[in-house]
């Protein structure tokens, strides 16, 4: 069972969680939810393509202008509390490594603190345990925050991978993060090659195994471009072949730009392996 914010999921319910950027600077959307109403448009159409959870991020994950704590607070911090007095039954994420910006968030109302950078604050998990929110344990194979790996090799990158991830999850446990609501990531992209992040998705299933709910940030990546030859505007089909390789290993939580397009993979998917009946179902019985 995963719990996060008012909702609860069985172990079979694939959970979308869409990317609202507040940064001008975004590699996919650059700069489109910036400002405050489109961000707030962007949220209510994600939520009605069946997005659960809406993930808020003040900094691009790659290189670029510096953006101080001061500064990645001042982005997410009020739409977080506008986006919980719109919404009050979503799962609010907040995508940040900095304790005092994940303090911040909780106060406003987040459920969920997405640590895309692998613990390298260990003060956000306390700050995760204290509210009781959720947390998402990521390997970024100890990368620091907003840089690119470069020659990086590992004997087995599925092994560390769960080396770090759970090691994560269970500090968070012990120190009162809700158990229900640690997340476990492989972290496609960071501190990884495109035939790591390769590796990594034909081998999500020993992550499942664990026990951890597995959440997916596969969304238009590098990995995808470098393995189709394709840029950015051109990364979908290949992020939603993914996607289905993903559900039917399966993982659980899908971060990601294509809301509608996901639903429809992940709900065929879901039915194929018999978790889900046909919206409808018409043929050969009438």
């Amino acid at each position: 069972m995963l719990r996060l914010g008012r909702r609860e999921f069985d172990a079979h319910e694939p959970v979308i969680m869409a990317i609202v950027n507040r940064t001008p600077d975004s590699f996919y959307d650059q700069g489109a939810t910036f400002r405050d109403e489109p961000a707030l448009a962007r949220v209510e159409q994600a939520v009605s393509e069946g997005a659960a959870i809406i993930d808020i991020g003040g900094v691009k994950a790659g290189p670029g202008e510096e953006v101080t704590a001061e500064e990645e607070a001042r982005r997410t911090v009020g739409f977080v509390a506008e986006v919980r007095r719109r919404f009050p039954d979503v799962i609010i994420s907040v995508d940040t490594w900095r304790h005092e910006v994940g303090e911040a968030v909780c106060e406003a109302g987040a459920d969920l603190l997405n640590d895309a950078w692998g613990g390298v604050d260990p003060r956000l998990a306390e700050v995760a345990a204290r509210y009781r929110v959720g947390l998402v344990c990521t390997h970024a194979g100890e990368s620091e925050p907003r840089t690119r790996p470069h020659r990086i090799a590992y004997d087995d990158v599925m092994t560390d991978i769960l080396r770090v991830t759970l090691g994560l999850a269970e500090r968070a446990v012990a120190l009162g993060v809700p158990r229900e609501s640690v997340l476990i990531d492989p972290g496609h992209d960071f501190g990884k090659n495109t035939r790591h992040s390769l590796e990594a998705t034909r081998r999500l299933g020993e992550m499942v195994s664990t026990g951890w709910p597995v959440l997916v940030s596969l969304s238009n990546k590098d990995f995808v471009g470098e393995t189709l030859d394709k840029p950015v505007k051109e990364r979908v089909v290949g992020t939603l072949a993914t996607t289905a390789v993903s559900a039917w290993l399966g993982a659980q939580v899908y971060r990601v730009h294509e809301v509608a397009e996901t639903r429809q993979v992940l709900d065929m998917v879901t039915s194929i392996a018999g978790h889900r009946p046909p919206a409808v179902a018409r043929r050969g019985l009438a």
